[in-house]
C-alpha cells in the first residue's frame, strides 16, 4: 500500500455559529465563535490520515500564532510534515466562516501563505507508483501541475478536488485520475446548466466535463448522496440519513476518505460508499479538520 500525499491549503478557521446567515447590511448576534483549523488541503489530509497511517503534507503556514497553533494541531494527526514550510513574510490562511441553526454556511477565505506555495515545493516530494497524489484548487496551479506531472510519471493516482471553482491551468486537468465537484462546481466546469440532480440529468454536464475517457467524475450532492462516471458507467450511492451539525469539511472528508479507499485498492463503488460513510459521519460534529472520523468509526458505520 503506498502513501497519500496531499498538496495542502492551511488556515485557521474561524468559526461564527448564528441562527440565519447574515444577508447583505444586517447584523446579526451569534452564540458560539471556535477557532479550529482548516483549509481544503489540511480537511483533507486529516481525514485520510485518521483512516491509515503514511499520510504525507506539503503546504505552508505563517510565522504566527495561527500557525502554531495549526502546526501543533496537525503534529497530533499522524502526518508526514517534512514539506511543510514556515513562510517568513506571508501571514497563515484564514477562513471566516458563519454556520446557521440549518448547518448551511457561508465562507470567506483569506489565502494568505496558502498562495506562496511554488513548483520547487514540491519539486523533491518521493512519489511511487502506489502512491495516491491529491490537490484542491486551494494552492497555486502551477504547484499542482509541477506535482500532477511527477505523480504521473511514477505511475501514482492523481486525485483533485478543484475548488473553489475557476478555469484549469493549460494542461492540469489532463493529469487528473479522479475529480470531484459538487453540483455548483460541476455547473461551471461544464458550462452546462445544472437545475436537476437526478443521476440522468447529471449524467450529461459529467460527461461534458471529462477531458480523457478513462477519467473518473465524481459529484457529491450532501444529503441526496454521490453519483459518479466510471467509462460508460453512472452509478448513484444514495446518501445516509444523518442529523447534520455542521457541513463545513465534508466535501473535504468525502476527498480524503476516498483517497484512503483508492490507495487501499478497493473497488471504485466499495470506496465511494467508504467515503460517503466517512463524510456522514463528520457533519455530525461541528468544525471542519476536527470532525474528520477515525478508521473505528466508518468501519462501524459501513
Amino acid at each position: 500500500m503506498g502513501k497519500i500525499i496531499v498538496l495542502a491549503s492551511i488556515s485557521m478557521d474561524i468559526i461564527a455559529r448564528t441562527p440565519t446567515l447574515p444577508q447583505p447590511g444586517e447584523t446579526l448576534f451569534g452564540h458560539e465563535l471556535h477557532y479550529i483549523p482548516g483549509g481544503k488541503g489540511d480537511n483533507q489530509a486529516v481525514a485520510a490520515s485518521r483512516l491509515r497511517d503514511g499520510v504525507l503534507m506539503i503546504g505552508r503556514i505563517g510565522d504566527d500564532g495561527f500557525g502554531r497553533d495549526v502546526k501543533a494541531f496537525l503534529s497530533k494527526e499522524n502526518l508526514d510534515l517534512t514539506y511543510l514550510k514556515i513562510d517568513p513574510e506571508a501571514p497563515t490562511g484564514i477562513a471566516i466562516i458563519a454556520v446557521d441553526d440549518n448547518s448551511e454556511n457561508a465562507i470567506i477565505v483569506i489565502s494568505a501563505a496558502n498562495m506562496e506555495v511554488v513548483p520547487e515545493d514540491v519539486a523533491d516530494v518521493p512519489i511511487a507508483s502506489d502512491d495516491v497524489v491529491v490537490a484542491p484548487f486551494e494552492v497555486p496551479q502551477e504547484a499542482t501541475k509541477a506535482l500532477f506531472e511527477r505523480a504521473k510519471a511514477a505511475g501514482a493516482t492523481t486525485v483533485i478536488n478543484p475548488a473553489p471553482a475557476k478555469p484549469f491551468i493549460a494542461g492540469l486537468q489532463e493529469l487528473v485520475d479522479v475529480l470531484i465537484v459538487n453540483e455548483t462546481e460541476l455547473a461551471i466546469f461544464s458550462g452546462m446548466p445544472v437545475d436537476d440532480i437526478t443521476p440522468e440529468a447529471l449524467e450529461g454536464p459529467m460527461r461534458e466535463m471529462r477531458v480523457r475517457d478513462d477519467q473518473i467524475i465524481v459529484v457529491t450532492l450532501g444529503g441526496a448522496g454521490v453519483v459518479y462516471l466510471d467509462g460508460e458507467e453512472r452509478v448513484h450511492v444514495p446518501g445516509r440519513k444523518v442529523k447534520a451539525i455542521d457541513t463545513t469539511g465534508a466535501g473535504d472528508c468525502f476527498t480524503g476518505a476516498l483517497a484512503t479507499a483508492l490507495s487501499e485498492q478497493m473497488p471504485l463503488a466499495q470506496a465511494v460508499h467508504f467515503a460517503n460513510t466517512a463524510a456522514s459521519l463528520s457533519v455530525q460534529k461541528i468544525g471542519a479538520s476536527a470532525s474528520m472520523p477515525y478508521r473505528a468509526d466508518v468501519d462501524a458505520a459501513l
